[in-house]
């Protein structure tokens, strides 16, 4: 089990508005007009899969999220098991999973329905914090899919700044760096993932990462499937009282929802290729 200062929470926030994206450029890729505009979520079919850790409040994040998502005109079917995931023919009637399942175990099953329908069907998949990328250890497959996978929190809940370093994509595009008071989240990542948003760790806890920069959000592709991942997200307020955190997932919920019905977004950009 992990020691932290995990604490209770649930603060209600007023869902942010949409924001539409204009086409831009990066030095590593170049987005297409259909990639530039985020997809909506209206008539998308979502499963969201909850349990897993209490600490991280899955019932009550799953309640907040689905209003929102119902109120974008979403149908949204509500699993408290990951049994959904072995349903052929159900999986591969849904566009997108959202799953908080924070140290919990997945059967050989359940984890090759859930990879199948990204990687063969298209359905995306999004999550934030340890509910997506600390929730099966032991499967390195699954991990592959979603690009990282978390390994410390140094100092538990404290204070750190979330930069923006793509501000092209629209998931991020008219945002500004934010400071956050949540896990500062030290990770094992994908080196070909499209980083979004980072943070950097100071040696006040462990010295020898003082000056580390570690990715924060991301997309990537797995198959046919869109991924998108940030880890922030402890706490329902951590990310309610900041609007750019909670408009930055919405924005990566949209974006992975149209996986079946946009184009597979190409890049290639290795960290250690250079």
């Amino acid at each position: 089990m992990i020691k932290s200062d995990r604490r209770a929470f649930l603060t209600r926030a007023l869902a942010l508005g949409s924001a539409i994206a204009l086409p831009g450029t990066t030095s590593a890729d170049m987005l297409t007009k259909e990639e530039a505009t985020l997809p909506l979520l209206k008539g998308r079919k979502i499963l969201f899969t909850y349990g897993g850790w209490d600490g991280h409040e899955p019932d009550k994040f799953a309640t907040f999220m689905t209003e929102w998502m119902k109120g974008e005109g979403a149908v949204v079917e509500l699993r408290t098991d990951l049994q959904a995931y072995t349903d052929k023919a159900f999986m591969e009637s849904i566009d997108l999973v959202i799953q908080i399942f924070t140290m919990s175990q997945i059967t050989p099953e359940q984890e090759r329905g859930l990879l199948e329908a990204i990687q063969k069907n298209g359905t995306g998949m999004a999550g934030w914090h340890g509910g997506m990328c600390d929730a099966f250890r032991n499967n390195p497959d699954y991990q592959f899919m979603t690009g990282g996978q978390w390994v410390a929190h140094p100092g538990g809940v404290i204070g750190y700044t979330v930069d923006i370093t793509n501000h092209k994509d629209p998931v991020t595009q008219g945002l500004k760096s934010f400071p956050m008071h949540s896990e500062q989240y030290y990770m094992h990542v994908d080196p070909n993932v499209k980083v979004l948003a980072s943070t950097r760790f100071n040696g006040l806890v462990n010295s020898w990462i003082d000056g580390c920069v570690m990715p924060v959000t991301w997309k990537k592709m797995y198959g046919k499937g869109r991924i998108f991942y940030t880890s922030v997200g402890h706490n329902l307020n951590h990310v309610t009282e900041r609007p750019e955190a909670l408009e930055m997932l919405k924005r990566g919920i949209r974006w992975a929802s149209g996986s079946k019905y946009l184009s597979a977004e190409k890049w290639v950009s290795p960290v250690y290729g250079k």
